[in-house]
């Protein structure tokens, strides 16, 4: 009986704290950063390149334009997932551009938003991309998950810059 106890105490204790981290932590933020040997222009031109990112990005399937505006910035797109016979569509809006210098990207995904802020530095003939990107849950108990996938959601973003960086530099 007393082992029953100890399990029921146990359990309580570790539900009260994965429903409370829905509450203390309401975003994931991390940064990462990459260097690309090109000079500015061409890698942001290069990133920026709506019919070349599938071949960058493993993660995207296509991407269909839906409003492109004249200064990019407002511009929405779809982006297209396929995962395991599963397709999933990504609302994607920009919300900044400054060529050759800013890009910020709002994604609204499955219960996810998540806001991609890059910056792009000359330095010599290279360029530095720096990315801070977080996201933030639509529900309270994704919310309560999403803390524990954030080495995920970076390691994808870093697998995305890594490619990105080899169909650059080829």
């Amino acid at each position: 009986m007393k082992t029953v106890k100890i399990v029921i105490t146990f359990l309580v204790i570790l539900s009260v704290l994965f429903f409370s981290t829905g509450l203390i932590i309401k975003d994931s933020s991390y940064d990462s950063q990459i260097t690309i040997l090109k000079p500015v222009d061409d890698t942001f031109a290069m990133f920026t390149n709506v019919s070349t990112i599938t071949s960058w990005n493993p993660e995207y399937s296509s991407v269909e334009i839906v409003d492109q505006k004249p200064g990019i910035t407002g511009s929405s797109y779809n982006i297209i997932i396929q995962h395991n016979d599963q397709t999933t569509i990504v609302k994607e809006k920009v919300l900044a551009y400054v060529k050759n210098e800013k890009l910020t990207l709002f994604f609204d995904r499955d219960g996810v938003i998540e806001r991609d802020e890059y910056s792009f530095t000359a330095e010599g003939n290279s360029t530095i991309i720096h990315l801070s990107a977080s996201y933030q849950a639509k529900s309270y108990i994704l919310g309560c998950v999403l803390p524990f996938f954030k080495s995920k959601f970076k390691n994808i973003d870093e697998v995305s810059l890594n490619n990105f960086k080899a169909f650059a530099e080829k």
